[in-house]
C-alpha cells in the first residue's frame, strides 16, 4: 500500500517519515501523476494560501478531488483541514470536502503554539498528543460529520467525515502514529474491500456542534 503525502509546500517530510516508521510506503505528491498509484492522501500543515496557488498552478484540483470521490482516505492536518473544509472565514474553500467551517489562526500567533493530550476514543484509551502551532479550529460541523477530539473547552480539533478525516493539530510533530495506521487500514480496505466491507462505517464516537 502506498499513501501520497502532498509535497507542494510545508511540514510534507515528516508524514513521509512517520508513514516510514509504521512499514508504509510514502509518495510525495507534486504533480497528477503521482496520485496515480496511491490509495489515500496526506495534506500537511503549511501556508493554505500558498498550496491554494500551488494546486492550481500543477492542475490538482480536479484530480484530488477525484481521489476523494473515488473513496480513498484523505487526511489533512492544521493547514490541511484548512485545504478540505468547505467553509472559510472570508475566502473561496479549495477542496470543499469536509462539511465544517472552519477559522484559521484561531489560537493567535506562533508564539501562541502549545502542545496537548487528547482523548481520540477511534483511536483508542491512550489519549494523542496533539501540537498547536498556529492551528485552525472547527466552528460548524456538518450532519454527517463526526467529531473526534474535542479541546477541554468543547472546541473542536479533530473530525471526519465519510473518508475525510482532518485535524488542527500536528500528530506526526509529536511522534504519534495510529492517525496514520488509520490512514493505511482505510486505504487497504479501499483497495480490497472485501465481500460487504465497503458498507462499514469505522466505529467513532458521534458528537456534534451546532449545524
Amino acid at each position: 500500500m502506498r499513501i501520497g503525502v502532498l509535497a507542494l509546500q510545508g511540514a510534507f517530510r515528516e508524514h513521509l517519515q512517520t508513514l516510514d516508521s509504521i512499514g508504509v510506503e510514502g509518495v510525495p505528491v507534486r504533480l497528477p501523476a503521482d496520485l496515480e498509484e496511491v490509495g489515500g492522501l496526506i495534506l500537511p500543515g503549511g501556508e493554505s494560501t500558498t498550496m491554494r496557488r500551488l494546486i492550481d498552478r500543477w492542475q490538482l484540483r480536479r484530480p484530488l478531488l477525484d481521489l476523494a470521490a473515488s473513496g480513498a482516505p484523505l487526511f489533512g492536518t492544521c493547514a490541511g483541514m484548512i485545504v478540505l473544509a468547505r467553509e472559510l472565514d472570508g475566502e473561496d474553500p479549495i477542496l470543499p470536502l469536509l462539511d465544517v467551517s472552519v477559522e484559521r489562526n484561531a489560537f493567535g500567533r506562533q508564539l501562541d503554539s502549545f502542545e496537548t493530550d487528547l482523548p481520540v476514543p477511534v483511536l483508542g484509551d491512550q489519549p494523542v498528543h496533539g501540537i498547536f502551532i498556529r492551528a485552525p479550529i472547527v466552528t460548524r460541523t456538518g450532519r454527517d460529520v463526526d467529531v473526534l477530539a474535542r479541546l477541554d473547552d468543547g472546541r473542536v480539533v479533530a473530525v471526519r467525515e465519510r473518508n475525510i478525516i482532518a485535524t488542527a493539530f500536528h500528530p506526526e510533530l509529536a511522534g504519534e502514529t495510529r492517525f496514520h495506521r488509520l490512514v493505511a487500514t482505510m486505504a487497504s480496505e479501499h483497495a480490497d474491500p472485501g465481500e460487504g466491507a465497503g458498507r462499514r462505517h469505522h466505529p467513532t464516537r458521534r458528537t456534534r456542534t451546532g449545524s
